[in-house]
């Protein structure tokens, strides 16, 4: 038996990177699965699911649209019964813009994803999991929420949002039985993170990726998945309000001075 078996579960961002090793992961482990994502990839996410033996149905929705969560949850429910656990993983970057170049609009669509989509997956799975009374959510922050120098300003400030919402959002909670915590990812290999990883072997220099942090190496998505995983299962029954790093030691020391962007 593994570790999500007979479990409802809602991955968003599910296409790619972090949300495509959660959904092998927790398939893996037994967890019948609502794969969302706005791109069509998360059609080939199902795909590799399914032959591997596992049960997912892919869902186009922007996470960060409050009809399309409604839509997504509604269609976990109708179509297992009930709602187990949501990692709402879905996010963008927003790139590295010079504080003095960047737009209204431009903070707007990364806090709409980031920050407003996660708010939105808890609006609207709370109120079934207190029914049940039990639940786990977990969300996708980063180190870039906990420190700067990691990542551009607005994509910063919506995960340092993203933590601030895991811990308020666990007193809204308060008796339920419902958890929520959130990861934070350091240097992963996912679409995102691609052009920097290019970069790299297009100069020569992949081998200074990762140099930062103690274990000097970038992490891959399945490392991120299985955070997630204990995260959403009953063996973090007691684990409650949390933002783990899982970045290889980077935030033990905080050695990334950023330079002004």
């Amino acid at each position: 038996m593994g570790r999500m078996a007979g479990k409802s579960v809602i991955i968003t961002g599910a296409g790619s990177g972090i949300g495509r090793a959660a959904s092998l992961l927790f398939c893996r482990e037994g967890a019948t699965l609502i794969a969302v994502d706005r791109s069509e990839a998360v059609k080939e996410t199902v795909d590799e699911v399914r032959m591997a033996g596992g049960t997912a149905e892919a869902v186009l929705a922007d996470a960060g649209s409050e009809q399309d969560v409604i839509g997504f949850i509604a269609k976990a429910l109708s179509a297992h019964g009930r709602l187990d656990a949501i990692w709402a993983n879905a996010g963008i970057s927003g790139g590295l813009v010079p504080l003095a170049e960047q737009t209204v609009e431009h903070w707007q669509e990364i806090l709409r994803i980031n920050l407003i989509g996660p708010f939105l997956t808890i609006k609207h799975a709370m109120p079934h999991m207190i029914k049940q009374q039990a639940g786990a959510i977990v969300l996708t922050a980063s180190v870039a929420g906990l420190k700067s120098g990691a990542s551009g300003h607005p994509y910063a400030a919506s995960k340092a949002g993203v933590i601030s919402l895991v811990q308020t959002t666990a007193y809204s909670l308060s008796g339920t039985g419902v958890r929520i915590n959130a990861v934070c990812p350091g240097l992963i290999e996912t679409g995102m993170t691609k052009p920097v990883f290019e970069r790299a072997r297009e100069r020569g220099t992949q081998d200074k990726i990762g140099q930062l942090n103690p274990l000097k190496r970038a992490g891959q998505p399945h490392e991120i998945a299985a955070m997630g995983l204990f995260l959403a299962s009953d063996e973090a029954s007691y684990v409650n309000g949390q933002a783990f790093p899982v970045d290889g030691g980077l935030t033990a020391s905080m050695p990334y001075a950023g330079k002004p962007i």
